[in-house]
């Protein structure tokens, strides 16, 4: 772990910040005042988010806002196929923008396929499932942005007029349970950071930056 961070470092790599948490708890907001504090500090960066905008990304969007009814296990394969295009496309995939220098933010990766996926499958099978993408990119550090998941439901219910799939109270609970089982199995290899997401939001993002700052 210590080896990828310092590798990334030596070879002038872009870092890569994975924003993790359950829906609802203000990864984007996050990820936009993260991005403006980068800019702030001449540190070119480029924010992303999954599913990713593209074709098998958009159809998983249809599926979480109950346009096209799936399988989970489905579901799951959806999410590493759009991961692995997210990496690699040649459009804008961004693993070549690590690769030539540039910070990339995102909104999700293969934690959330961990947690939301293992809910209805074994997690050693979605942890092998996202194995190719962890090869290819693993982040330089993730943040977990830890609500409850009822402040989650009550910040949905506020900004949406409907809810989309996984998004009940329940399953949420079960999803941040997941979340933290996950991040037990990889203590080894993959570095996290866990920030309390129930303060204000200014507080939260300086928190984010005392935890990340270090790899700049």
């Amino acid at each position: 772990m210590k080896e990828d961070v310092k590798r990334q470092m030596e070879n002038k790599m872009g870092r890569f910040i994975a924003l993790e948490g359950i829906d609802g708890s203000g990864k984007s907001t996050q990820i936009r005042l993260l991005a403006e504090r980068l800019r702030q500090e001449k540190i070119p960066c480029y924010t992303t988010m999954e599913p990713t905008a593209a074709p098998v990304g958009s159809l998983i969007r249809q599926v979480l806002t109950g346009r096209i009814e799936m399988d989970n296990k489905v579901i799951a394969a959806l999410f590493v196929a759009d991961r692995l295009d997210h990496l690699l496309n040649q459009v804008d995939g961004i693993w070549p923008k690590v690769q030539a220098g540039t910070t990339v933010l995102t909104d999700r990766y293969y934690f959330s396929s961990y947690a939301y996926q293992s809910v209805d499958m074994p997690m050693d099978w979605v942890i092998q499932a996202n194995e190719e993408s962890r090869k290819i990119l693993r982040p330089t550090v993730t943040v977990f942005i830890d609500v409850s998941p009822a402040t989650a439901i009550g910040r949905i219910i506020k900004s949406r007029a409907s809810l989309e799939l996984f998004e009940e109270q329940s399953r949420l609970e079960a999803v941040r349970d997941r979340y933290l089982e996950a991040f037990r199995r990889t203590a080894d290899t993959e570095r996290v950071v866990i920030v309390d997401g129930e303060r204000s939001i200014n507080e939260i993002a300086e928190e984010i930056w005392e935890q990340i700052g270090c790899y700049f």
